[in-house]
C-alpha cells in the first residue's frame, strides 16, 4: 500500500476515535480522499477510452484483474449506497441524478456480481465523462453528509428498517458474490463504514487502478 496514504488512512482512524479530536480526523479524511481522487482524475487525462476497458492482468487475484472504469463504478456505487441509502437514509445520488442513462449502465448494482468478459462488456458502453460526473457528485454528497455529523453518531448501528430498504432496491446483486456486502455493512457502525468503503476501499482500488496503467504497455 501506497506509504503516504496509509499512513494518513491510520492517523485518521485515530483521530475519529477521540471526542476532541473528531474534527481533525474528519479533515484527515477529506484530505486522503482528494488526493485519491486526484489520481483518479489524473487517470482521465493521460488515457484513451479504450484504455479504461483494458483489462492486463486478467487472471490476477487482486483487485487489478478489473479495469479502470469498473473500478470507478465500483468504488463510488458502493459509496452512494453506503452514505446515502444506510447511512443519511435519502435517495442515491445514482438515481436523483439520473445516472444510469446519462452512463448508459446496463446495471444499477455494485458490479460486485460481474467478472471477466463481463466486466469488458459491462465497461464498453459506458459514458466515462457522466461516469466522473457522478464520482464527483457521490463524493461531495458524502463529503456534505460527513460534515453534518457530530462525534455521538459514530457509533450508531444500521437500523434493521434501512437494510430492508437497501435489499429493496437491488442495487446489490443476489449473486453470491455480491450479497455478501448488505450484512457486511450493515453490520458495521458509521465509524465502521468511514473505515472501509470511505477511505481504504479507496486506496486499494486506486492503487489497483494505477497497477494497471502501468501494465497497459503488455497488452497484444
Amino acid at each position: 500500500m501506497n506509504k503516504e496514504w496509509s499512513d494518513l488512512n491510520k492517523a485518521m482512524q485515530q483521530l475519529l476515535k477521540k471526542r476532541d479530536t473528531f474534527n481533525e480526523g474528519i479533515a484527515a479524511l477529506f484530505r486522503l480522499r482528494d488526493e485519491l481522487y486526484n489520481t483518479m482524475l489524473s487517470l482521465r487525462e493521460e488515457l484513451s477510452r479504450g484504455d479504461f476497458d483494458a483489462m492486463p492482468y486478467p487472471k490476477a487475484k487482486g483487485y487489478h484483474c478489473k479495469n479502470i472504469a469498473y473500478s470507478l463504478w465500483h468504488i463510488f456505487r458502493i459509496e452512494d449506497i453506503t452514505a446515502n441509502t444506510l447511512i443519511a437514509d435519502r435517495e442515491q445520488v445514482f438515481f436523483t441524478g439520473d445516472y444510469q442513462r446519462r452512463i448508459n449502465s446496463p446495471i444499477i448494482t455494485t458490479g460486485n456480481e460481474l467478472s471477466g468478459d463481463e466486466i469488458a462488456g459491462f465497461t464498453k458502453v459506458l459514458d466515462i465523462g457522466a461516469l466522473y460526473e457522478y464520482t464527483s457528485d457521490v463524493k461531495q454528497s458524502t463529503e456534505d453528509t460527513l460534515l453534518g455529523m457530530d462525534f455521538d453518531k459514530l457509533k450508531t448501528k444500521i437500523p434493521t428498517e434501512r437494510r430492508e430498504k437497501l435489499i429493496s432496491l437491488e442495487v446489490v446483486s443476489r449473486s453470491e458474490d455480491a450479497f455478501w456486502l448488505v450484512d457486511y455493512w450493515c453490520g458495521k457502525d458509521i465509524r465502521g463504514l468511514i473505515q472501509m468503503p470511505f477511505s481504504r476501499h479507496h486506496i486499494m482500488h486506486t492503487e489497483a487502478m494505477l497497477r494497471i496503467r502501468d501494465g497497459l504497455s503488455r497488452r497484444t
